[in-house]
Order: structure tokens, then C-alpha cells, then sequence
């Protein structure tokens, strides 16, 4: 029995105001035919499969019609919801769908066996079970009464994920002894490497979690939330699939991937990394004005899709002419079939522009990180470190709690 291993596809993710509904297009039918030509089994999807917790009618479809195109492919799909997600949303058709052997674990249920996914040969002999474990929202984690045992939020937070898993983990002992089990989970691991798309979770990410927190009863796990492949704590049977393509420019270098292990005499085999075809170049171009107009001109592209490029001006002299030469530049390439050119940044030796600066000239406040327009604002303010502090975790409490209800 072989499982693919798959997260965070972002159905819907715009990239400074251009959609990447191109090449999820592309992933979606590269990925149809790569389950095909490996006799994939089972498909593990783990969290985040749209972008907004309300898609459009258009990204919906997209969703939808890859399901459709996997009718009679004999092949087992469970999907959990990741952090981007609603939960609403996805578990809505989820009793038609498991007509067609789809299992949607949108949100943490009420009884957590429900979580808990048997995997049967044709023969309906047991041969696999899943623990699809959705993002564990703060409602599923803590209560008054269990915050009152722990020094701070960050604790309690990261004890309620632990207990999650210990708890599925106990009833796997003993129902499950000798049948091998996969976990699913979407949250944020220690020593992960991020990249500028993903949203912070669990007290601004400070409730990351260790390792050691799935017990060995899981002999793979399978996460979801950090878009670049890799492994926790060199574990090779922990890991983040990573997301299929870039959805942002800290992704440019990423070698994308999706997972597959396979399940046999009782045992998960270590995961075989197929890489996913690269349709379009993100790139980031730096130097002079010079320097970047010579590289940009004598750009070739050798992707199906257009190139994204970021250009990134660094000069000496402090010079507005400079902004107005770039602006004429870039406009250049509007209808240009190599490339797009989607954000520029100027940066003199005295410094980046600041933001009034950075707003004269045009800047989109899509590009600014809420939070850091925040502590930018503080220090105007001129608030003292304590102060500050104090501030920050009350604002970050409080995109929490939005992004909580945003996504019920």
C-alpha cells in the first residue's frame, strides 16, 4: 500500500495581486498523473488546502473538479483543515464526498476516535489507520481550568497539542497493536525553517512544538503548515511535505516535493521524495539600477509559465531621480511574455527608504507585515521595552483571536 504525503496547497494564493491558479493548475494535473503511474493507495492532504477561509466559487472548483477526476481511481483521500482554512467549509460536503472514499477531518471533533481513520485492503483486512489531526485550534487546546496549571498561555497552548496526540495515541495502543499508524498534523515544529507566507499559529508561533510530542506508536508523520520540505529533529519520519509551489519569494530556491511511504508486512517504509516540476521562476534581482536594467533586458526564461521577478535597487547616493528612472523602467515590461515584474524595493547606503518614503512613491500596504507596521508604530511611540513588550502580545492575542473566528 503506497501513501502520498501532501499539504498546504493554497488554492487561491495571490501573489502581490497575481493569482497562482496557473501553476496550482499544473501541480493538480502533474499530481493526478503521478498517483496514477505509482499506484498510489491513499492520498494524505495536511491542512491548508485554500488560501482564504471563504474561496472563491472559482478556487472551489478547482478543488472540487481534482476530486472528480479521482472517481474510480481506487484510491482512499483524507484531507484535514490547516490553519488558512475553514472548518464550516470544508467538512460541508464531507458526507456525500466519503461516498466516494474522501474523509474530511475539518476540525478537531467531538470525539476524538473520530479522528482515528482505518485503512482496509480489498479483502477488508486492516492495514493501515490514520490519525487525521487537523489544526488544533485554541478552543480545542485550552480552558480556563487547564490555564490555571501552566505559567502562560505558550505553555498551556503547547501541553493541549501534546495531550492530543498522547490521547489518540493511547487508543491506537490499544486498539490498534500490531496495525501500522500514520499521524497527520498541521502546526508549527521547532527548528523549522520559514518562508514569508505562512501565517503565524499558537501565540505568534512562540507555542512551537518538540519533536517529541507524536509518541512512537506513530511510525510516520505526516505535517503540514511550513512550506518548505523538510525534517523534524533528523527524523525522517517526521516531516513537512512543504507546499507544491512557491507562494512567495523566500521560496524561490525551494526544491519542491511531495512524500510517498508505503505500507507493507506491518511496517511504513522511509519516504521516497518525488520532486515536483518547476513551472515558473520566482527571482530576485540586486545590484545597481545599471546593474539590474542590464540583467533584466538580458533575461531568458526557460519555464512554462512567465517569470515573477523582485527587483532590488542598491545605491550609494541618496537619489529620488532614481525612483522615477525605475518606475519608467518597469514600465517598459507590462506586456512583456518572458517575465512580470511584481515588486520593487530601492535601498540607499543611508538605508532603506522609510515608509513614508516608501508610501510617496507608491508602496502597496499588501507588502506590509500587520504586526511590523505595529511595532514600527510603538516605536514612534516611544514606548519603553517593557511596555512594549506587553503591547506586542496583547496585539498578537488579538490577530489570534481574529484569525480563530475568521475561520470557524
Amino acid at each position: 500500500m503506497k501513501i502520498l504525503h501532501t499539504a498546504d496547497w493554497h488554492i487561491g494564493k495571490v501573489l502581490h495581486k497575481n493569482p497562482l491558479e496557473e501553476e496550482q493548475n499544473l501541480f493538480l494535473e502533474w499530481l493526478l498523473n503521478t498517483i496514477k503511474t505509482n499506484s498510489i493507495d491513499v492520498l494524505l492532504i495536511s491542512g491548508d488546502v485554500f488560501d482564504l477561509a471563504n474561496p472563491s466559487v472559482k478556487d472551489r472548483s478547482i478543488y472540487f473538479r481534482f476530486l472528480k477526476k479521482l472517481i474510480g481511481a481506487d484510491i482512499k483521500i483524507i484531507i484535514t483543515g490547516g490553519n488558512h482554512d475553514s472548518i464550516g467549509l470544508l467538512n460541508a460536503p464531507r458526507e456525500i464526498l466519503k461516498m466516494l472514499d474522501v474523509s474530511i477531518i475539518g476540525g478537531a471533533t467531538d470525539n476524538i476516535e473520530d479522528e482515528l481513520i482505518e485503512i482496509k485492503d480489498k479483502d477488508g483486512e486492516l492495514k493501515l489507520v490514520v490519525a487525521a489531526v487537523p489544526f488544533l485550534r485554541d478552543k480545542d487546546l485550552r480552558t480556563l481550568e487547564s490555564d490555571k496549571k501552566f505559567k502562560n498561555k505558550t505553555e498551556a497552548t503547547r501541553a493541549g497539542i501534546k495531550k492530543h496526540y498522547a490521547t489518540l495515541a493511547k487508543i491506537c495502543e490499544q486498539k490498534y497493536a500490531s496495525t501500522p499508524i500514520i499521524a497527520m498534523g498541521h502546526l508549527y515544529a521547532q527548528g523549522v525553517n520559514r518562508s514569508e507566507s505562512e501565517r503565524e499559529i499558537h501565540v505568534g508561533n512562540s507555542a512551537a512544538v518538540s519533536s517529541d510530542i507524536f509518541p512512537d506508536v506513530f511510525n510516520y508523520v505526516a505535517l503540514g503548515h511550513i512550506h518548505q520540505p523538510q525534517i523534524i529533529n533528523k527524523n525522517p519520519m517526521i516531516r513537512y511535505s512543504g507546499s507544491p509551489i512557491a507562494l512567495s519569494f523566500s521560496e524561490k530556491k525551494d526544491n519542491k516535493c511531495i512524500l510517498v511511504v508505503e505500507c507493507k508486512n506491518k511496517t511504513i517504509s522511509k519516504p521516497q521524495i518525488i520532486k515536483i516540476p518547476k513551472q515558473r521562476e520566482l527571482k530576485k534581482i540586486s545590484g545597481s539600477l545599471q546593474e539590474v536594467m542590464t540583467e533584466v533586458q538580458n533575461y531568458t526564461n526557460i519555464f512554462p509559465l512567465p517569470a515573477f521577478i523582485e527587483l532590488e535597487i542598491k545605491e550609494k547616493i541618496r537619489d529620488t531621480s532614481i525612483l522615477t528612472k525605475l518606475d519608467e523602467f518597469v514600465y517598459q515590461f507590462d506586456d512583456e511574455e518572458r517575465f512580470k515584474i511584481l515588486k520593487t524595493r530601492t535601498e540607499f547606503e543611508q538605508g532603506v527608504l522609510n515608509t513614508a518614503d516608501l508610501f510617496k512613491e507608491g508602496a502597496n500596504i499588501e507588502d506590509l507585515n500587520v504586526k511590523d507596521v505595529f511595532c514600527k508604530k510603538l516605536d514612534a511611540a516611544a514606548k519603553n521595552d517593557d511596555e512594549k513588550t506587553l503591547l506586542i502580545e496583547v496585539f498578537q492575542e488579538l490577530i489570534d483571536m481574529h484569525h480563530e473566528k475568521e475561520h470557524e
